[in-house]
């Protein structure tokens, strides 16, 4: 069964969706999962991500291994871009008002079981601490929310020009985002392998490359990493172990914890719950019981070291050996121990062992011999030879081990109705030119392909009303600023910014992307101007003219010209809150 693209904007729903691809904000792609990777897809297309690789960080990089592409990917971005979760940069809205949006095609109740926005607050972690607060809404009323729009690479890239700035910057399902992009173009990972993951709080990837890859944040996360106990691991944990993954996206569609239906390929959607299950789990080893002694604190208290210095026994407490880590390059694995140990001051040295105290050497011993036991006889047992420690206090070890090495992801249920789709064959093989060719011509019958050139911006051959219903309800930032301004004023404002879009081509900024980087071609200016006297008058009547070298904007008989070199034409009339572009 493939699904024909027959767009209808006169149907709300439609509309919604569409005009989100400019906006994509968080609850946006929680409403319409459909946007998820079309994002990914958008920035593929664009032309920045190419051009990093003629930047002499990734010189020879097709000839190297996925270890090496993985990490130089990481460190560009890490030094390219910073997260960023302002509340100011994308400005704020109402509860009210968004669930009004959706409510004629979603229930609305969903949304606070399975958005932060709406109310929700995770496992017991969030419940620890004030999420409002946490995000800094506490100064606000509790119906205030931010409206967190996803950017795209170029605006994740034009913050360099915003005040305070001096990289690029985006939240976590931008990053997500990029560098699903960046793993496609710099790294050559098929699209196939990469699986967009969503939470209410969070966005994550998984790379299926060897024995798997989480990208987080600025951050990537291997196998072994995920269980070596540092704050940097807890943190990427944290996510998949107390939230559950509403959206799982990939070029063959998605599937979402709320619908139904899914259109991501089912043999793909498996597989991928395979190898993140594989992912999150492991053995217990000697070095794993190390790492799980790094990350929970209250164990490592049970434990000292015995070792000899120049002949002599030596005792050290398993925590004053995790104190010299932080100060040291090396760690308490064993391949490094010994190492560490020569750091150690023999203040810090006992000659006879600690009271009450279970010695490392011994239980590294027991994990060793008994590695062929389950986690249940493991436990039995430990205690049974290791009893100077209480049975209590043993269980509660051994169920902190297992939450160690065995997470349960929260997965959407694999008993959807699964739908087929039609989607962009993109190859990494493909050219950037080639890949726009493939989405421009599958648009008739792919709307992740249709959806992407909408979320690419391109407006040549687009219908602008989904544009222009986001350029004047979801666009706030510069109203604190404009607003109470008249019109004259307005106009010399904007005309003061540099007349240069961040996009390229005949691609359009949305006014807030405008406003906060302060550039912007002559089109989008007006649109941002058109925003603010919508803002400060809901009846007011525009009507903006595109055509060769100008845009003009007439408002109560005054006209206010704009110079464009976009090479586009239209005219858009905006009056009372209907929109019309011909």
């Amino acid at each position: 069964m493939t699904l024909p693209v027959l767009p209808d904007f006169s149907d709300k729903k439609t509309l919604e969706k569409y005009s989100s691809a400019y906006t994509l904000s968080d609850m946006e792609i929680f409403i319409f999962p459909e946007l998820f990777y079309p994002l990914v897809i958008a920035n593929i297309m664009s032309p920045i991500i190419w051009k990093w690789r003629d930047d002499p960080w990734f010189r020879d990089v097709d000839k190297k291994n996925f270890t090496y592409k993985a990490n130089r990917i990481k460190q560009y971005i890490i030094d390219n871009y910073i997260f960023n979760l302002d509340l100011e940069t994308w400005g704020l809205t109402d509860k009210q008002k968004e669930l009004s949006r959706f409510s004629e095609f979603f229930d609305t109740k969903v949304l606070a079981q399975s958005n932060a926005l709406f109310g929700y607050e995770g496992d017991k972690y969030y419940f620890s601490i004030d999420i409002r607060k946490h995000f800094g809404l506490d100064k606000y009323n509790s119906d205030i929310i931010p409206y967190w729009k996803t950017e795209t690479v170029e605006a994740m890239t034009a913050f360099r020009y915003k005040e305070h700035f001096t990289t690029g910057a985006g939240e976590c399902v931008s990053l997500a985002a990029l560098y699903a992009a960046a793993m496609f173009i710099i790294g050559r990972i098929p699209l196939e392998k990469i699986y967009l993951m969503a939470t209410p709080l969070h966005s994550q990837n998984f790379i299926d490359e060897k024995d798997g890859l989480i990208t987080n944040n600025r951050r990537i996360m291997t196998k072994n990493m995920w269980f070596n106990g540092t704050s940097l691991s807890e943190k990427a944990r944290r996510a998949v172990e107390n939230e559950k993954i509403t959206i799982v996206s990939h070029i063959t569609g998605h599937i979402h914890t709320v619908y139904e239906e899914a259109t991501i390929d089912q043999v793909h959607y498996n597989n991928f719950s395979c190898k993140l299950n594989d992912f999150v789990r492991t053995d217990i080893t000697p070095q794993i019981f190390i790492n799980f002694l790094r990350f929970k604190k209250e164990c490592k208290s049970l434990f000292q070291y015995r070792y000899e210095r120049l002949g002599v026994p030596k005792y050290i407490l398993l925590e004053k050996m995790f104190e010299y880590e932080h100060t040291s390059r090396y760690s308490v694995n064993e391949e490094m121990r010994s190492k560490l140990l020569d750091e150690v001051d023999s203040d810090d040295l006992s000659m006879n062992p600690f009271e009450g105290k279970l010695m490392l050497n011994d239980v590294e011993l027991f994990f060793r011999k008994n590695r062929h036991l389950e986690l249940k006889e493991l436990e039995k047992a430990f205690f049974e030879q290791f009893n100077a420690v209480s049975e209590r206090c043993s269980h509660r070890m051994f169920s902190e081990i297992k939450k160690f090495i065995i997470t349960k992801p929260q997965l959407p249920s694999a008993g959807k109705r699964f739908i087929t789709t039609s989607y962009p064959a993109i190859n990494v093989s493909d050219t950037r030119e080639q890949i726009i060719e493939t989405v421009e011509s599958s648009a008739a019958s792919s709307e992740m392909s249709l959806l992407s050139i909408y979320a690419y911006r391109n407006m040549k051959g687009s219908n602008w009303l989904p544009f222009i219903k986001a350029a004047i309800e979801r666009n706030p930032v510069c109203h604190t600023t404009l607003q109470g301004m008249n019109p004259d004023e307005i106009y010399n404002t904007l005309i003061a910014f540099d007349n240069v879009s961040i996009y390229d081509s005949t691609r359009l900024a949305q006014p807030d992307e405008v406003w906060n980087f302060r550039r912007g071609d002559g089109i989008e200016k007006a649109f941002l101007m058109a925003d603010a006297l919508v803002a400060s008058d809901g009846d007011a009547e525009i009507e903006i003219t595109v055509e060769a070298s100008t845009a003009e904007l007439t408002h109560n008989g005054k006209g206010y010209t704009f110079m464009t070199d976009k090479g586009l034409s239209k005219r858009v009339i905006i009056k009372r809150g209907n929109y019309m572009a011909e």
